[in-house]
């Protein structure tokens, strides 16, 4: 199959179809396939995006870009003060 990213709002309504499916008696296998993802995928996302809501799942995808900048910064920050101790050393 292509890889294909799925915004979070595509991966909860392919969830919700394939609840649907599921409970019309088609196997997780059967869903997967209708919904052109692996079975491994949908279990993923099910564990990951389980009980949200598209509005809860945007955020989720917000906070953890947030997240990934703020650790950057703090990187960032961790960086230079190594420098300047450096710095500090040579000028005692």
């Amino acid at each position: 199959m292509k890889r294909q990213r799925h915004s979070p709002e595509q991966i909860i309504r392919k969830l919700r179809t394939a609840e649907q499916m599921r409970s019309e008696g088609k196997t997780t296998a059967e869903a997967a396939k209708a919904l052109e993802v692996s079975e491994q995928t949908l279990h993923r996302w099910r564990n990951q995006y389980g009980g949200m809501k598209a509005a809860d799942a945007k955020r989720l995808k917000e906070l953890e870009k947030e997240n990934r900048e703020l650790k950057q910064i703090v990187a960032d920050q961790t960086l230079d003060i190594r420098a300047y101790k450096e710095i500090a050393k040579g000028n005692f």
